[in-house]
């Protein structure tokens, strides 16, 4: 049996997932593979490294920073979350990352981008945890519209969770057969029309498929939430999310709104392993 979880992104949602994954890695909790989207990749990729904490506090600590992101830094740069602080000064100098236990951590790590050009998902495998491994997971963090495009390899990408906001399908095709979801929306949630596609347009004019892709990214999410409700009900997988709407901010500046959906994710998790069969000598 291989076991598998899946990280829905969210922006500062994503604080959720870490007060979850927090309790999981303190509980000695691991799995055989784990794909991250957007949020769900920046702040996931800390389950593989073993940095029980990290995410929460360097979250909690810079969040109203704005060298951490700002307006100033759309306006200067075209990303509102600063590219040179967030990846580079803040994981080699402020609150290091440990990519040399994250390479030796023989669990599977996938993030998921979108092809701008196609519209569609890409799944990309992080094995080292640097270089290229670091660009796919900026990639797969940028946002529409507050983002510039990422280049790899003579691709352009933006945010995962434009083409595969939650891909379980993903993992069960890669032969995972265990499976853990954890949403950043409660389970009725349901997703309406992209607000600001008149300026998706204009900022993406270059890529229709693109355009297309945001234009029907509802239908795309509501339908994958249809998805994992009904499997989840069958016993065939499980989730956890948010009982309430988190309603924190994607670009949160106060840090007592980190520590407070931290918190309910944390309660989340450890309720979770209070309920079910998911124990620490069941994992391998």
């Amino acid at each position: 049996m291989k076991t598998g979880i899946v990280m829905e992104g969210g922006a500062m949602r994503g604080m959720f997932t870490c007060g979850v994954l927090d309790v999981f890695m303190e509980k000695g909790i691991i799995f055989d593979g784990a794909v991250g989207v957007s949020a769900g990749a920046t702040f996931g990729i800390n389950l593989k490294s073993k940095q029980i904490g990290r995410a929460y506090r360097y979250n909690k600590k810079y969040c109203s920073d704005k060298r951490y992101h700002s307006m100033e830094s759309l306006l200067r740069t075209g990303n509102i979350f600063n590219v040179k602080f967030c990846y580079s000064e803040l994981p080699y100098k402020l609150d290091l990352w440990d990519y040399e236990t994250f390479e030796k951590n023989p669990m599977e790590f996938y993030c998921v981008a979108t092809d701008i050009r196609t519209g569609g998902p890409v799944y990309h495998r992080c094995d080292s945890g640097m270089g290229k491994d670091m660009e796919w997971i900026r990639a797969s963090a940028s946002m529409p519209i507050v983002s510039r495009p990422v280049e790899i390899d003579g691709g352009v990408y933006l945010d995962g969770g434009a083409a595969d906001s939650i891909p379980l399908k993903f993992m069960e095709d890669q032969g995972y057969d265990k499976i853990l979801v954890i949403e950043t929306q409660p389970a009725d949630y349901i997703k309406g029309k992209q607000q600001y596609m008149p300026l998706v347009k204009m900022t993406l004019r270059k890529y229709p498929n693109m355009i297309n892709t945001l234009e029907n990214r509802h239908i795309m999410y509501n339908e994958e939430k249809r998805y994992i409700r009904e499997k989840e009900k069958r016993g065939e997988v499980l989730v956890i999310r948010p009982k309430e709407p988190l309603a924190i901010k994607a670009a949160e500046t106060d840090p007592s709104e980190i520590e407070r959906v931290y918190r309910i994710g944390r309660e989340a998790g450890e309720e979770f392993l209070k309920e079910s069969n998911w124990v620490t000598d069941q994992i391998k």
